[in-house]
């Protein structure tokens, strides 16, 4: 069952604006399993769930033909909008069926990042400084979709487990720094589905945390602008598998 957490329209520039994409070290490791396992040409990838498109265009130089797929239509007109890439198409049909989609030796990625991101600003205390993200987080917690249990992770871990090809494999805990303003920090957290439910329960109360925890945090940093650049450690999770040449 598709359960929809990001279709809004307003929910879908914050999306763009301000989710971030993986480096591309963490891609080549995604490629590498790939160019192991089937070789090239790299002809085609899917990928489900794009939202907004960012990572999509990311597989466009590696990739003759590149698919996004996601069950909103509003990521997908923001995703066809900045898009320029030839080689980049957008279906909003999910593909059900990853296996009977996957050719002999194709692969599957899935991969995500978690929302208990770290920062580090330099002369900062960083227990301080990440003191504010946590109580941050667990403010959001309560909002968190039900669907997804405690933490996402596990049903990527149970994914994981129920993929019977030979050839695979799992790691829990990718870290990837990037530098960002603060305000892109935190117009990152405020696209997670858990601060958009807030949101839309009690806007105002979503309002204040934000702009309460962005002081608290200007104020450890010891910097008056929101515009400061501090550096993200955002950790990722991801599951690859190759399919077998007769399954």
């Amino acid at each position: 069952m598709t359960y929809r957490l990001f279709e809004g329209k307003d929910h879908a520039v914050s999306y763009w604006k301000y989710r971030i994409s993986p480096s591309g070290d963490l891609l080549q490791q995604v490629l590498g399993f790939l160019e192991k396992h089937k070789g090239r040409p790299s002809e085609l990838a899917v990928d489900v769930g794009c939202g907004s498109g960012q990572g999509t265009l990311l597989l466009a130089k590696h990739f003759a033909s590149v698919v996004g797929t996601d069950v909103s239509p509003a990521q997908l007109e923001l995703a066809m909008e900045h898009n320029k890439e030839p080689n980049v198409t957008y279906r909003a049909r999910f593909l059900q069926e990853a296996h009977r989609v996957l050719k002999p030796r194709g692969c599957l990625a899935l991969l995500n990042y978690t929302i208990d991101m770290e920062l580090s600003f330099p002369y900062c205390s960083l227990q301080e400084l990440n003191q504010i993200c946590k109580e941050f987080y667990a403010a959001l917690h309560p909002y968190r979709s039900p669907h997804l249990g405690q933490s996402s992770i596990q049903l990527y871990r149970e994914a994981y487990e129920s993929i019977p090809y030979p050839d695979k494999e799992w790691r829990e805990c990718v870290w990837d720094r990037k530098r960002m303003p603060l305000s892109a920090f935190m117009g990152l957290v405020e696209s997670f589905s858990s601060y958009q439910a807030l949101l839309k329960d009690d806007p105002q109360r979503a309002s204040s945390l934000s702009q309460v925890t962005c002081q608290r945090l200007m104020s450890c940093m010891n910097v008056t602008s929101a515009d400061t650049e501090v550096e993200a450690a955002v950790k990722y999770f991801y599951l690859l598998a190759c399919k077998p040449e007769e399954s």
